[in-house]
């Protein structure tokens, strides 16, 4: 179940991984992808965060630009953020490890692993890909592209239950 909203307006979403750079941003622009293509882009907005600031102001990994490209999505936008020590003001944070989930406080209402909303069993957690070779970003983006289409049935149904506006 999804927390609830904050406050007014858009439900706001953040996924974060250790640099911004490999997990979080694959995540966000096939998130946004999904949301468009359920026409909740208006109701939902999607950040992405590294807890570490390694990359600040980078683009994504260009092998993780290249898997997204080779399937269709526009990885170009993206520039690498430092989640803020304060935390946010999203509705819903989404850790891709639990380092990352730890970095972050640990689980609570709003704060949760990614991969809790992917339908297929496994470990959890959404390894990172950065010191490996091109085919553990493939893994990853499959494993986010399900996840994701699981994670927006249920905004689709926070949606539809008329508590965004």
């Amino acid at each position: 179940m999804l927390p609830t909203p904050r406050t007014e307006g858009p439900y706001r979403v953040a996924l974060v991984c250790l640099g911004n750079i490999c997990r979080s941003p694959i995540a966000d622009v096939v998130v946004n992808a999904r949301l468009a293509d359920a026409g909740l882009d208006e109701l939902i907005v999607v950040d992405s965060y590294g807890t570490g600031d390694w990359h600040v102001g980078e683009p994504m990994d260009r092998r993780a630009a290249a898997v997204l490209t080779q399937h269709g999505y526009d990885a170009t936008r993206h520039r690498a953020r430092q989640y803020p020590a304060a935390g946010t003001d999203h509705d819903l944070v989404l850790a891709m490890d639990t380092d990352n989930l730890d970095e972050l406080g640990g689980a609570s209402e709003r704060v949760r692993l990614f991969r809790s909303f992917d339908p297929e069993p496994g470990d959890s957690m959404v390894p990172d890909p950065y010191y490996g070779g091109d085919d553990g970003f493939t893994l990853v983006l499959r494993m986010i592209e399900r996840t994701s289409d699981a994670l927006v049935e249920q905004l689709s149904g926070l949606a539809e239950g008329s508590r965004l506006s």
